[in-house]
């Protein structure tokens, strides 16, 4: 075992500028979003042990992260195909969106995905994309939807840099703490936060960055690392077919963030809409997909 940095958000801050919903939905982990503060200000550190299970660090989840990956290329050759001449046809620039993302022991690899956003000479976004600013290409959000802009991750599996299951690779000044296994394509986190949107939606454009950094980051960290303490081959068949079969738990970012679930007080279309208008960090929504 080895000791490790966990950054906690630090919820004890009442939001001055936040809807009078919002104020109503998150009750515990809201944040004075004045600017961009300091993080040593924002968040709180906490050591604790890092602990990695057997399976999550062992030769036979290689083995059989390999194994899947060789079985189901006959099958998605044609499907990456496919895929990649619709981004190409219906946009310009590369097929494949490549971006630095942090790994195993902080080595730094290129993760791959299909390109779902408008292609830019210059590479520069902003980083907290809006309803107001976003450039999908035509097929963006079909792919973002059914996440198939994630199937080239396949690729990083077979040559070593990611596992199926697993925490999701962070940019480098998005990741709390050292992982200790592999990345992976989905995990605890990316199950529990599939919907997040709907949570970053109840809040105002410019506290989106503050709040994701400050409170969304940590949780997803917390669940993340309590999953690798603990994961066996079982339970990584598990989320495998709950990501297939897309069988999301909700239940568990509201538990996480200690907030009202915005089903019970958004309805109908206006729930569709306000997932749609949801504002996202660079990290989940251009690069993610999480």
């Amino acid at each position: 075992m080895s000791t490790n940095v966990v950054i906690a958000s630090d919820g004890s801050k009442n939001s001055s500028t936040g809807s009078s919903d919002l104020q109503g939905g998150l009750k515990t982990q809201k944040a004075s979003f004045a600017g961009k503060p300091d993080a040593a200000v924002r968040l709180s550190l906490c050591l604790v042990e890092d602990r990695v299970s057997r399976w999550s660090q062992s030769d036979l989840k290689r083995l059989f992260d390999v194994g899947c990956v060789l079985l189901a290329l006959p099958i998605m050759l044609p499907v990456f195909l496919i895929l990649g001449l619709a981004v190409r046809l219906t946009s310009r620039g590369p097929v494949l969106f490549r971006q630095k993302r942090t790994g195993m022991h902080r080595r730094t690899f290129t993760i791959l995905k299909f390109r779902t956003m408008e292609h830019l000479e210059s590479g520069v976004r902003s980083m907290v994309t809006t309803a107001g600013n976003q450039s999908f290409t035509l097929v963006g959000p079909f792919l973002r939807r059914w996440k198939l802009d994630e199937l080239p991750q396949l690729f990083n599996v077979l040559i070593g840099d990611m596992t199926l299951v697993g925490p999701r690779p962070k940019l480098a000044e998005h990741q709390l703490g050292e992982l200790k296994c592999r990345p992976g394509i989905t995990g605890a986190a990316t199950i529990a936060f599939a919907r997040e949107e709907l949570i970053l939606a109840r809040l105002p454009h410019h506290e989106v960055d503050d709040y994701y950094h400050s409170v969304i980051l940590p949780a997803k960290f917390r669940l993340d690392r309590e999953y690798t303490a603990q994961s066996t081959f079982l339970s990584d068949l598990k989320l495998l077919a709950d990501t297939v079969l897309r069988r999301w738990d909700a239940s568990e970012i509201y538990r996480s963030l200690e907030i009202e679930p915005i089903e019970a007080r958004i309805r109908g279309p206006k729930l569709e809409a306000q997932g749609l208008a949801a504002s996202m960090t660079i990290d989940e929504s251009l690069v993610s997909g999480d």
